[in-house]
């Protein structure tokens, strides 16, 4: 096996972890009724974020390898589109969902009693435009890395 065989395997794992929880955190987020199911869900997706960061970077950094060992790569308009839908989707991935996660944490943390404050599920509310960016994205990257379309 090659090394760019064995960078690719290691990309499509990173994929994996890192495009699977953009999907999975939504629904796992949306499925809390009550301030101690909201507070575990959180916990849950904290260490799903974890597996998420690590298959992301894993993803860049070996998306780069990939390019570095065959550049001819960087001429082909769905790689470098890909790059370019990578990074352009880090700024709600990495600054704006967290700061409203952090947001509706502390709600829940001032909440007395089980029922969900109305500006925790704003928030939520707030947060699924970016999530539906995120969806999308994922999609096209999907699309663009597997059919190689230009």
């Amino acid at each position: 096996m090659s090394f760019y065989s064995i960078l690719l395997v290691v990309h499509i794992i990173a994929a994996v972890c890192g495009l699977g929880a953009t999907f999975a955190m939504p629904v796992l987020m949306g499925l809390p009724k009550t301030v101690t199911q909201a507070k575990f869900a959180h916990s849950v997706a904290k260490g799903i974020e974890k597996i998420a960061k690590i298959g992301s970077l894993t993803l860049l950094v070996t998306g780069v390898a990939l390019g570095a060992v065959n550049p001819y790569l960087f001429t082909k308009v769905w790689f470098v589109a890909s790059l370019i839908i990578y990074v352009l989707v880090q700024p709600i991935v990495a600054g704006i969902l967290p700061k409203k996660t952090a947001k509706q944490l502390s709600l829940l943390e001032e909440t007395d009693g089980e029922d969900l404050p109305e500006e925790y599920m704003n928030i939520g509310k707030q947060m699924l435009p970016f999530n539906n960016i995120m969806h999308v994205s994922a999609i096209i990257l999907i699309i663009l890395m597997t059919l190689k379309p230009f």
